[in-house]
């Protein structure tokens, strides 16, 4: 199999970049070097995620996507002010960064090609550049907080162009490129998609924002800004008609409502584990052939969830290595990695993929002892939690999507703001670091332990 969008940019081979774009784009970087750098994560969330991805500018024969050219804006930031990371370069950076870089030096040795090399070059420059600007600007509680009101707002206009879309049958940012009519549609229903590359995506970034927004409401001052982000996070995942956002949406919920028994979480997981053991020695089939039967629109393609993680494991000899690139063989429509694990590890090989999943499994045990050791303070440990309850949808929805460059960029503000909650916990209570409206901070309830 060929590899796809192989141009350094990928997408067109000429320069698309409409007027109102350019304007945008040039604001927000004037803003990136010109603000104080506390505001800076404003112009460039919003940036990222409401600029369409298809809008590139050619130089020289090298293509630069919208995303691309921020993240060199706030490296550029970032150079000038010559600022040190929270917390150092500490065990979540090293793992990021030999994660990129091992899908760069795989992927590029798995084709032995000039395009793919300038692929993965291009797809390198993104990852680890745009993670690191996240962390330079994503300091402390109050950046966090101010990080989710930019996500918030970005989910309400999303929202409301989503559901323009639903009902003018039109995507507004499809006139930015003259595909104003082309709408996403599945047995009848559209799948609004509003400036994301796919639908799927679009509705995840909603759902995984709602355990954030959750967060946010807790503090009495965001109150208002967090219902109208929540409504319009729950406007991408419904509107999206996809069961990938709808499963993300309630297990960060389902994963809120597990506060209450925080203290009890390893008698769960260690049951959540055997009964999944249970299941693969009774049934059948093997117990990942459950994801076959998950249809929550009744127009979606779960057997070719399935299929995807079947024949992953089955071809193990294939990919472990080096990935593979003739997955598409393996059996119908395999050429559609709509499974962030298959992903990264088709296109990894083994190594790749052990570093992804370290980094969640190193989120998630961080988080889990952060809110052990500030069992005192109550609002850093249910930040920990919300911020441990969008990891978990994220997980979810990597079984139905493989994250694209705007939803890569959301995984990584993720892990910049957990990164902040493990080093604060770090500290002696009276030098956290703490939000400017702490005070207004609502109390979490006391969870009823026997």
């Amino acid at each position: 199999m060929e590899p796809q969008n192989i141009r350094f940019g990928g997408g067109a081979a000429d320069t698309v970049m409409h007027p109102l774009i350019a304007v945008a784009l040039m604001l927000a970087i004037i803003l990136i070097f010109c603000l104080p750098r506390k505001y800076v994560i404003v112009p460039l969330l919003l940036a990222i995620f409401c600029f369409p991805p298809n809008q590139i500018v050619v130089v020289a024969g090298v293509h630069f996507t919208v995303l691309r050219i921020v993240i060199l804006a706030g490296l550029g930031r970032w150079a000038i002010l010559r600022s040190s990371l929270t917390g150092g370069f500490d065990s979540m950076d090293r793992l990021v960064t030999l994660w990129t870089f091992a899908t760069l030096i795989v992927f590029s040795v798995q084709w032995m090609q000039t395009p793919a090399i300038i692929k993965s070059l291009g797809g390198f420059l993104d990852a680890l550049g745009g993670y690191f600007v996240l962390r330079f600007l994503i300091r402390d509680r109050e950046d966090v907080r101010r990080a989710i009101k930019v996500l918030g707002a970005v989910s309400v206009f999303m929202g409301a162009c989503m559901i323009n879309e639903q009902l003018n049958h039109q995507n507004v940012f499809g006139l930015l490129d003259g595909t104003a009519s082309a709408v996403w549609v599945r047995d009848g229903k559209i799948r609004a998609q509003g400036a994301f590359a796919i639908y799927i995506d679009a509705g995840v970034f909603g759902a995984i924002l709602v355990p954030l927004l959750v967060w946010l409401w807790s503090d009495a001052r965001s109150r208002f800004a967090a219902y109208l982000g929540m409504a319009g996070a729950t406007a991408m995942v419904l509107t999206s008609n996809s069961s990938t956002p709808q499963l993300a949406y309630v297990s960060g919920v389902v994963g809120l409502c597990f506060w209450p028994l925080r203290r009890r979480m390893r008698m769960f997981r260690w049951g959540l584990v055997l009964t999944l053991v249970g299941l693969h020695l009774v049934m059948k089939a093997p117990v990942w052939a459950l994801i076959a039967r998950i249809d929550l629109t009744g127009s979606s393609t779960s057997y070719h969830r399935f299929e995807l993680v079947d024949q992953f494991i089955r071809h193990f000899s294939d990919w472990w290595l080096l990935g593979s690139k003739d997955y598409n063989n393996w059996g119908w429509s395999m050429w559609d990695l709509s499974n962030q694990y298959v992903a990264v590890g088709l296109t990894g090989g083994l190594v790749t993929f052990v570093l992804f999943i370290r980094i969640i499994s190193q989120s998630f045990a961080g988080l889990g002892v952060a809110r052990q050791r500030v069992a005192e303070d109550r609002k850093l440990g249910w930040l920990c939690w919300c911020l441990g309850s969008a990891l978990l949808a994220n997980v979810v929805a990597f079984f139905g999507c493989s994250y694209m460059s705007q939803m890569q960029m959301a995984l990584f503000v993720l892990l910049a703001m957990i990164t902040v909650a493990t080093s604060e916990s770090k500290r002696p209570p009276a030098t956290r670091v703490k939000t400017l409206s702490d005070s207004h901070i609502a109390s979490v309830p006391d969870p009823v332990v026997a």
